[in-house]
This record gives C-alpha cells, structure tokens and sequence, in this order.
C-alpha cells in the first residue's frame, strides 16, 4: 500500500526502518537527514507496534518482553536518534507544534489506568496495554525534558480502526479517522504538550 502510494505522489519517500535494530535506526537517521538537510525534521511519529493476545493465564515473560521492547523501548531509542534533527527544525520556529517540531506517540486507550475496568477486552492483551502505558510515561517525560528545546510531545489514541493490527471487528475505517487525526496534529499548541489524546481530540484519562 505504502509502494502504490508512492507511485501517485513523488514527495513521498520510503525508508526502511526496523525500530528494534541500533543500526537500522542509525541507518534511517542519516538517509533522512539527507532529505531534510538544515530544515531539520519537524515531526516525528512513533508508529510501529505489535499486540499478542494474552490473558493473565496466557501470559509469559518472553512475551512481555518482546512487546516491552517494540512498543516501548524502540521508541524512545528511535526519538532519541532524531533528537539532532528534531532540535535543528525547533530552531528555526516558535511556538509549540508540529509547525515547528513535535514528537508523536501512537498510544492507545487500552494503556489508560483508569479505565482499567471499561472494556474487559483489553485485559486479554496484558502486554500491549502495560507496554503503551508505559509509553504513556515515555511521553510525559519527553515533554518535559524538551520543553525548554521548544519540542512538543503527545501520546495519541488513534481509535480502534480496521488495520492488519485493529482486525475486520473495528468500528473505524482508516478514512475517517485519518482525515481526523491530521486536523488534531494541525491544533497543537503548548497548552497539549505532555497530553494524551485520542484521534478527535478529546483528552483521555492517564
């Protein structure tokens, strides 16, 4: 999908990038930093991530480490690679948001503590949703440490949606929450750097 997309608009570029790998990462950096030059990179979005469906009777270390590792770790090494390039966009703007250089992290609902008990669904995915909370706390420290960097960050839940990962039971096509989620990353500001939201934009519970 991503090759076709290409094909239509001649501003897309593909890398390959495997976030659990230190070379690859390094790799992509430097092939990106090729394309941006001194403009820098001013968003960058955390996507990758697997889920494995396990209970508290199914669930093994193996298991939760390997989620830990993509979901979480991965993560935070693959924003600290992007750091250089991230601070040399935050440079050349003001404010806070993705105009200038902000950092955007695909949490999901299932990773809120409050929410625990909403949706018994989630307690068959013990290590998807401790690895995205997690995340959650990722976030909250990033936004903290580059505030003064002019570097936003948010946790965003981009809804439950029919990808390889959300399944044919989801309620959301990929067309409408897109076009969502876009106008959301458009309105950042500072007054939602360290926030969690969903894919409207609405604040969700930590």
């Amino acid at each position: 999908e991503l090759q076709q997309l290409s094909k239509q608009y001649s501003n897309i570029r593909l890398l390959q990038l495997d976030v659990v790998c230190e070379n690859s990462i390094k790799k992509v950096v430097k092939e990106v930093e090729e394309i941006v030059g001194d403009k820098g990179l001013n968003c960058l979005i955390n996507n990758a991530g697997i889920n494995v469906l396990a209970s508290l009777e199914e669930v093994t270390a193996e298991t939760m480490l390997t989620i830990y590792e993509t979901n979480t770790v991965a993560q935070l090494m693959v924003t600290k690679a992007f750091l250089p390039l991230l601070r040399k966009a935050a440079q050349l703007g003001t404010g806070m948001g993705c105009h200038r250089a902000a950092i955007i992290n695909m949490s999901s609902l299932a990773a809120s503590m409050q929410l625990v008990q909403a949706n018994e669904m989630f307690l068959k995915v013990y290590p998807y949703r401790i690895a995205k909370t997690a995340l959650n706390m990722i976030t909250r420290c990033l936004a903290a440490d580059l505030k003064s960097d002019g570097i936003l960050c948010i946790s965003l839940h981009p809804g439950w949606v029919q990808t390889d990962m959300g399944g044919n039971m989801a309620p959301l096509q990929v067309q409408e929450t897109i076009p969502s989620i876009l106008s959301v990353l458009d309105r950042l500001g500072e007054k939602d750097n360290g926030s969690f939201l969903d894919w409207q934009g609405e604040t969700l519970p930590w």
